[in-house]
């Protein structure tokens, strides 16, 4: 199986060309090397690979810039999709696409399932659904949306992630600023490769699929229990939606349920297991 992945430089693209070249014969690509927005550059990629599934895991992540920046967030989480998804529908290759939590408002209190309407706050949250909509047009694609990605960099990228920077301030004894009010479910970059692997190789039926961690906790509950895995105290300084002064809307609650996985056979393992097996290579 030949596999092309895109945005390798991040979190989740590193992991999942770590998790394919195990049995994949893995091309992966940066920005700096395919910019998903260039069709032309797309066209000319996947002519040369030749894959058999292009797994997407570029995308625009600055949520209060694309307030000011909407074309941006457009070309890399909308437009850049549109290119993958005619370049996998005219190599008949499988397209598996990654969305977020944020095309939900986060006006409930219990995990959103995928059949719940989405509604995002803002620009960026707008593009990921977009972004989705687009994907879903490739036959047989698989979109899986995913939140709060932490995990272990690539070989050829030093950025780390936030809950790394977490975990270097409890570390040190700093204050850590975090929101006590906005919930989420973590996800596990390498839990996410892993389950991307089983859902293609299985097949499963493909379509929408929540790919987190099982569970939900705010931010201030999960730097809790990473230090307490790590045997030292939290210097918690609580922040707020309303008083954080941030430029975009965030969803308030917007943790999502893996059942759907679940009933297919592809169980998430819960996000304190996770945490305390990321926390334990990170030492």
């Amino acid at each position: 199986m030949r596999v092309l992945v895109t945005g390798v430089r991040g979190l989740l693209g590193a992991a999942i060309a770590h998790e394919f070249q195990r049995d994949a014969e893995v091309h992966a690509f940066d920005r700096a090397r395919l910019d998903v927005s260039d069709e032309p550059a797309v066209a000319a990629a996947v002519s040369d690979v030749r894959p058999d599934v292009i797994i997407n895991c570029a995308a625009y992540n600055n949520v209060d810039g694309a307030e000011e920046d909407a074309l941006a967030a457009l070309e890399g989480n909308a437009f850049g999709v549109l290119t993958l998804s005619r370049a996998a529908r005219g190599a008949g290759a499988t397209l598996v696409h990654y969305g977020s939590d944020f095309v939900f408002n986060g006006e409930t209190s219990r995990p959103y399932a995928e059949s719940d309407q989405p509604h995002p706050l803002g620009v960026y949250g707008a593009s990921k659904l977009l972004g989705e909509w687009f994907a879903l047009e490739t036959p047989g694609a698989y979109v899986l949306r995913v939140e709060s990605l932490f995990g272990h960099p690539g070989p050829d990228t030093s950025w780390r992630g936030s809950m790394a920077g977490i975990i270097d301030r409890i570390k040190a004894g700093d204050d850590v600023p975090l929101f006590v009010d906005r919930t989420v479910s973590p996800s596990y970059t390498a839990d996410v490769a892993a389950a991307t692997r089983k859902l293609i190789a299985a097949p499963a039926a493909p379509g929408l699929y929540h790919c987190v961690n099982s569970g939900a906790a705010s931010w201030a509950d999960i730097a809790a229990e990473a230090a307490r895995l790590l045997g030292r105290p939290l210097r918690l300084k609580p922040i707020t939606l309303a008083t954080a002064g941030l430029r975009a809307a965030r969803p308030r609650y917007s943790a999502l349920s893996p059942a759907k996985l679940a009933a297919i056979g592809i169980v998430m393992p819960d996000w304190k297991d996770a945490l305390g097996r990321y926390v334990h290579a990170e030492r």
